[in-house]
């Protein structure tokens, strides 16, 4: 049994992904509400509109 085969294994490398689909993907995901400066300058606003109402 001298002449054994010898076995060739072929990786095949995957595919070079795109790195700014991730970011997009990760910006996208989370909780659908305003950010903390959008709340505030919103309570800004509510309360300058209070004040003139006065």
């Amino acid at each position: 049994m001298n002449s054994a085969r010898q076995i060739k294994l072929r990786l095949t490398a995957p595919k070079p992904r795109n790195p700014l689909v991730v970011a997009a993907a990760q910006r996208k995901a989370g909780s659908h509400r305003k950010s903390r400066a959008a709340e505030r300058q919103a309570d800004k606003a509510a309360l300058k509109k209070q004040l003139k109402d006065l």
